[in-house]
């Protein structure tokens, strides 16, 4: 429903009733066969993914042991954001998520940025992914002599075809990934903690406290280079917000969203932190590099054979994982737009299991390019698409803290009301929130071989936002204004 249609339905209640929260178009036709064990598992797997099995590598040798407090620092936020959108999912479940809560707080504009800049996370993160998976096939020796790009169609052809399959078909895949993620950390963990209580040597290192303070200690390279990774570390915690896009096809979203929220952080905690703590433990940061996963390093120099292979295969399915939900969600989310004109109209469209096929379908067509991409620059792909993606996921969690902000505001007017579980400290959480962000995606101007030229594409997505908008408003007005005729019957 437009902001229009919202404010007219709010003007006409009494200042003593609360408005009822207003449907959304898009919600309609979905089933609710996600179940409470799905859910959790989608919130485990947006919180574990290639950040960590991979990208942690590179950024201990970088930033040291402080990589840590980064991961901790940047977790809490992406806590507040998950929290955030939490209580709008209690206040309103919705296939559209953010998107849906956009129109109705911050009007039609806030939805149409919201939703677009989503899309290009998640269209250039599947990029990303197909390119991830060609590289890590390409790890075992059977694969090497197929082209990449034709690993990365494979791969895209195989994950299409479950999510136009069924949303319990999605779930099912989610959740065992999920386990497959969790099995493998907690299975490094109880290794790591054996080799310290033992003081096994690593590489020639005694496991403990010296392999730090020996090594420069917690800021081997000062503060700068610990600020410079807070951008890659948000975006290893990209896809945190699945949860609320996934509640629009739970029977019981009251029940399974708290639930899921509230373990984010201690999963952040065990997982992320946890996990660097030990690796810094158990050899220097200068050891570690981003060619290959700190975990697999670790294994190697004990003479684990075969810690390649896990790992490779792991990492491969975060990578199917991440595709998975990208495709997900962006169906589910253009949909939501589609209804209210600011997407094309085929993305509204459902098959007979009740799939938004042509939203997926969409975000398919962004991700061949991708194959394209793999064809021309294979060895540029990955890095390319991955920092444009950076820029959509920072603006998706500010729009989630600023729709939040307005309905703190509401609740506190009258107009609307808020549940029982919510975010605290409003407004200085989100403030504070946003502010963080906002600073991250500005450090990234002193990284100028990748930061600053993925700054410099802002202006030009901008353009591209506008030039649209000025595509669509007509429909879009037109969509509002038949829904404000409907209301006011």
């Amino acid at each position: 429903m437009s902001k229009d249609a919202v404010d007219t339905a709010q003007a006409v209640a009494t200042r003593t009733d609360v408005a009822q929260a207003p449907a959304d178009a898009g919600d309609a036709g979905y089933s609710k066969d996600l179940k409470a064990r799905h859910v959790n598992m989608i919130a485990i797997g947006g919180a574990i993914g290639t950040g960590l099995f991979l990208g942690a590598g590179g950024r201990l040798h970088n930033a040291g042991p402080a990589l840590a407090l980064a991961y901790l620092v940047c977790g809490i936020f992406a806590f507040f954001v998950v929290r955030a959108l939490g209580e709008l999912v209690l206040y309103r479940p919705s296939s559209g998520s953010f998107v849906s809560y956009a129109r109705e707080f911050l009007g039609e504009k806030g939805a149409y940025v919201a939703g677009w800049m989503y899309f290009l996370n998640w269209s250039t993160t599947g990029i990303a992914d197909i390119t991830a998976i060609a590289l890590y096939t390409h790890y075992w020796s059977m694969f090497t002599s197929i082209p990449q790009w034709t690993l990365a169609l494979v791969a895209l052809a195989v994950v299409l075809a479950v999510n136009l399959i069924s949303v319990k078909i999605f779930g099912e895949m989610e959740f065992w990934f999920a386990i497959i993620k969790v099995a493998t950390l907690v299975g490094f963990m109880l290794i790591g903690i054996f080799l310290l209580a033992t003081q096994h040597k690593v590489d020639g290192h005694t496991p403990g406290l010296s392999a730090i303070a020996d090594h420069g200690g917690v800021f081997p390279h000062g503060l700068m280079p610990v600020v410079l990774v807070m951008q890659g570390v948000i975006f290893a915690y990209a896809a945190l917000e699945l949860v609320g896009v996934a509640a629009g096809e739970t029977a019981q979203p009251e029940k399974v969203v708290p639930r899921a929220v509230n373990s984010i952080m201690w999963r952040v905690g065990l997982f992320y932190v946890g996990s660097v703590v030990l690796l810094a433990l158990l050899l220097p940061g200068s050891v570690y590099s981003a060619d290959e996963s700190p975990f697999v390093t670790v294994l190697s120099k004990i003479g684990v054979s075969g810690a390649g292979d896990v790992m490779n295969l792991v990492a491969l399915t975060a990578a199917m994982s991440s595709l998975n939900s990208g495709l997900y969600s962006t169906g589910r989310i253009l949909r939501s737009m589609a209804t209210a004109g600011s997407a094309p109209k085929f993305t509204a469209r459902m098959n007979r299991s009740q799939v938004p096929y042509g939203g997926i379908l969409l975000t398919c067509a962004v991700c061949v390019l991708g194959v394209g991409l793999n064809y021309l620059m294979p060895s540029q792909a990955f890095e390319i698409v991955l920092n444009v993606a950076s820029l959509g996921i920072i603006s998706t969690w500010v729009i989630i803290m600023l729709c939040h902000l307005v309905f703190v505001r509401r609740a506190k007017a009258g107009l609307v009301e808020r549940p029982a579980f919510r975010l605290r400290f409003s407004p200085y959480t989100e403030i504070a929130t946003v502010a963080f962000l906002l600073v991250c995606l500005g450090m990234m101007w002193n990284d100028p071989e990748v930061g600053r030229k993925t700054l410099l594409l802002i202006p030009v997505i901008a353009a591209l936002l506008v030039a649209g908008w000025f595509g669509v408003r007509r429909r879009v007005s037109a969509t509002a204004d038949q829904e404000l005729s409907q209301l006011t019957k």
